[in-house]
This record gives structure tokens, C-alpha cells and sequence, in this order.
């Protein structure tokens, strides 16, 4: 009977936690909760996809993607992957300050591409999520052929 009632007594006890382990839990997910908060934000000037237009095959193309940090630390971008090698991304190597501007400059070479282009930019960066996609379109027309008269 008594080992009956220690048994009963320590299943409930391990139903609950302690106060000690409880109050680290919500302290620990406050705390997370609080540097999440405070984490650099990677915030663009433009929301959406961005639209080249009509192009014709061969033509060059670049956009600025402006950001502000509105973050409260400094905003690391830690590389940048285009879905096309048609498309070269250039970005601030250095930290970017909590409430600074930049941007992301994107060049598109239409050669060899035909009809509709749409490309997709990943941006990685100490951020909460660790990657920002951005988007651009353009409507590639082909060259007129110089042979002709």
C-alpha cells in the first residue's frame, strides 16, 4: 500500500512541472520572443514583383530593390542566389544599420530568352526567415532580323 501511494503521488507530481522548471520555459520563450523582436528586418521599398516590360531579345536590364533595416541590429546580407544564370545580383557587403537604406541591384540579360521571363532572387541574410525571395517579370521579344530589307 505504500508503495501504491508513493507511485501515485510521484506520477502526479511528474504531470506538472515544477515552479522552478515552468518559470524558465516562459522566461526562456519571453526571451526568444523579445530577440526575435529585435532582429534585423530586411523591409522593401516595393512589394510584389517587379515588371521589366516589354524587352527585346538581347537587351539589358537592371533594377534597384531598395530596403531599409527596421530592425534593432545591424543587417548582415550573407549571399544572394539568382534562379537563372541570366541573372547577376549585386549587394552591400557590409552590415547595414538598424534604420539605414540600401538596396540590391539586379541586372537581366535577355540573350538567348524568348516570351515570358520570370525570375526569382533568394536573398540570405540574419533574418527571421533567413530568406527573402524577390521577383521580377519581363516579356522578351525577338530580335528583328538586320538581314532583311
Amino acid at each position: 500500500m505504500l508503495l501504491r501511494n508513493w507511485l501515485f503521488v510521484m506520477a502526479i507530481a511528474g504531470l506538472g512541472c515544477s515552479q522552478f522548471s515552468c518559470d524558465n520555459r516562459q522566461q526562456g520563450q519571453t526571451a526568444q520572443a523579445t530577440a526575435s523582436a529585435k532582429m534585423p528586418k530586411i523591409t522593401f521599398a516595393e512589394n510584389g514583383i517587379y515588371d521589366f516590360g516589354q524587352l527585346t531579345e538581347g537587351d539589358t536590364v537592371e533594377h534597384d530593390f531598395a530596403f531599409t533595416n527596421t530592425g534593432e541590429f545591424p543587417l548582415i546580407i550573407n549571399n544572394i542566389t539568382a534562379s537563372c544564370g541570366c541573372t547577376t545580383p549585386e549587394w552591400p557587403r557590409e552590415p547595414v544599420a538598424p534604420g539605414a537604406k540600401s538596396s540590391i541591384k539586379v541586372r537581366f540579360n535577355s540573350r538567348g530568352k524568348m516570351g515570358q521571363q520570370n525570375k526569382t532572387i533568394t536573398v540570405f541574410a540574419n533574418t527571421d526567415p533567413a530568406m527573402t525571395d524577390l521577383q521580377f517579370k519581363a516579356m522578351v521579344s525577338p530580335r528583328p532580323d538586320s538581314t532583311r530589307s
